[in-house]
């Protein structure tokens, strides 16, 4: 089927949708739960597939960022449930007024209709954002990578199922069958189809849409996150916050990719830093952080100098740009000229830095003493996540039900006239 055909299918159901209450679509999200689990074999087989194909042509932490299990989809599963037991926000009354005409103004959440999302090589995207798509009253269409094609195609077949269980249209969650660009710029220019697109994925992905889109577009996230180690933080504490947020998944957008050290503790902390993610990694048997240093670092411990472009890259990898900083002031500047507008940290005990910090650092997130591996739907309560928005209009950081909505205004009057 075309994409033209499935966004025609799309449009068509999403009314249905729009029309269902609260209670009929937290069955079929149930149902679409229940139907992953029970359909895991097929899911792992497909995957399988979708790793052997892979292997040879992405990194090994891109391998795992594809990978599934039993309870990679049992969290998938249970995300899915998470989202059905959140309110609502399809109908919910944001704001209301009274005139003092007697016209009483309210203004509704209601269903943005077909919303396209473009990511690449996670296949837990595919049952995140179909589920916090349907609760927001949309018809979904999905455009994923070719690398986890088949896992995608495995899980949107497992999800109709329980769609069509639940008397809803299949229709409602569309996987798009061709991977190359000319299916991504068929959503991005998809007028009169498409209401919202929402790209995930690497930089370039996210710029063509940005640039090319005709379709409302929101800007996710790449992820340069930073974390900066005050001179007054605890340094036990500061080295677990790093080693998560760089190691526990180096592949995501939320991961650290720049630790930034005061000056006046860089000597102390940076071989503690080293120690940390590269000696103790090693005699661990897992893999090490490469540290890419500036000059400052590089005259206290090993590592590789830093190239021009460190600073400015999501490395989605073992690797950690580190520089040391004057001050906090120093750091926040740094931020301002390198980051993505995703996530920052700090760790400190001085709680009027630490609230400078989080005044003067213009990001989607802003951490105090904790890793940047929170940003997250899921983590922020918002059940599964769609992405990270890190523009400024309409959706800002882990984007939820709400920001999947829009509104209007419904006026009630008693024969006014104006």
């Amino acid at each position: 089927m075309t994409t033209k055909e499935l966004l025609q299918q799309a449009k068509a159901a999403a009314p249905v949708l729009a029309r269902t209450d609260t209670e009929r679509k937290n069955r079929a999200l149930l149902a679409m739960a229940e139907a992953l689990e029970a359909e895991t074999g097929a899911i792992l087989q497909a995957n399988i597939l979708d790793l052997e194909a892979a292997r040879g042509h992405i990194s090994p932490v891109m391998l795992d960022r594809l990978a599934l299990n039993a309870d990679r989809i049992l969290a998938m599963a249970g995300g899915i449930r998470q989202v059905a037991a959140l309110p609502d926000p399809v109908g919910r009354v944001r704001k209301r007024v009274v005139r003092p005409n007697g016209l009483v103004i309210e203004q509704v959440g209601v269903p943005m209709g077909v919303i396209a999302i473009i990511y690449e090589s996670r296949p837990n995207v595919t049952s995140d954002a179909a589920a916090l798509a349907l609760k927001a009253g949309s018809a979904c269409v999905l455009r994923g990578g070719k690398e986890a094609f088949r896992s995608a195609n495995a899980i949107v077949d497992a999800m109709q199922a329980g769609l069509e269980a639940a008397d809803l249209p299949a229709e409602l969650v569309q996987l798009v069958q061709d991977t190359s660009r000319t299916s991504a710029n068929e959503l991005m220019t998809a007028v009169g189809y498409v209401d919202l697109l929402i790209p995930r994925g690497g930089a370039g992905l996210i710029r063509a849409c940005t640039e090319h889109a005709r379709v409302p577009c929101i800007q996710t996230g790449t992820g340069i996150c930073h974390v900066y180690v005050d001179k007054d933080a605890d340094q036990a504490m500061a080295l677990r916050i790093i080693e998560n947020a760089k190691t526990s998944r180096p592949s995501v957008c939320n991961a650290e990719e720049v630790c930034l050290v005061h000056r006046e503790i860089a000597a102390e902390f940076l071989p503690k830093l080293r120690t940390r993610l590269v000696d103790d990694r090693i005699a661990d048997g897992k893999p090490p952080v490469e540290l890419r240093l500036d000059p400052a670092a590089a005259a206290i411990i090993d590592g590789t100098p830093a190239g021009e472009t460190d600073f400015d890259t999501e490395f989605l990898d073992y690797i950690l740009a580190v520089a040391v900083v004057d001050d906090a002031d120093q750091a926040i500047g740094h931020i301002a000229l390198h980051s993505t507008g995703h996530s920052e940290a700090i760790v400190t005990a001085n709680a009027e830095t630490a609230e400078r910090f989080a005044r003067a650092v213009d990001s989607a997130a802003v951490y105090v003493n904790c890793s940047t591996r929170f940003t997250d739907g899921g983590e922020f309560g918002l059940g599964c996540e769609m992405g990270i928005s890190t523009q400024k209009l309409h959706a800002r950081g882990p984007m939820g039900l709400e920001e999947l909505t829009t509104t209007k205004y419904v006026i009630q009057g008693s024969g006014q006239i104006r």
